[in-house]
């Protein structure tokens, strides 16, 4: 039970020092100051890679004696990167204004079509008129 414990404790810090894009990251034996970590596919553990130095370092900090750190890629393991949120930019009233102005003064050409079309779907949408 105590082996348990201590893997589960350096399995929360591992996910508290290491980037949300880690989440699959497991823990699979630390023994002799030798962390072995599983990773489900060979880009993402391309990437832990990258964050292997600070990883050890912060877990020393945190007390782990961490020699070293392996990496083993998991194929079998399914995972799925979660989607990232996307930001809605917000405009002031005054740059919407400004582009509708922008809009309304630009010549009805053919050369200008495309440009007056996203000009008025920036003032639609930042406006809630549908």
């Amino acid at each position: 039970m105590p082996a348990i414990t201590r893997m589960a404790s350096l399995q929360k810090s591992c996910a508290a020092i290491l980037p949300a894009i880690f989440k699959s990251c497991d823990v699979m034996n630390f023994e002799g100051g030798q962390l072995v970590l599983s990773m489900p596919n060979a880009a993402l553990a391309t990437k832990l890679k990258q964050q292997l130095p600070k990883l050890q370092e912060r877990l020393v900090q945190d007390g782990w004696q961490v020699n070293a750190i392996r990496i083993k890629v998991q194929v079998g393991k399914n995972y799925v990167v979660p989607p990232t949120p996307r930001r809605q930019l917000i405009l002031p009233s005054l740059a919407v204004s400004s582009f509708a102005e922008l809009n309304d003064a630009l010549e009805d050409s053919p050369q200008n079509q495309t440009l007056k079309a996203a000009l008025a779907n920036m003032v639609r949408r930042n406006t809630g008129v549908k």
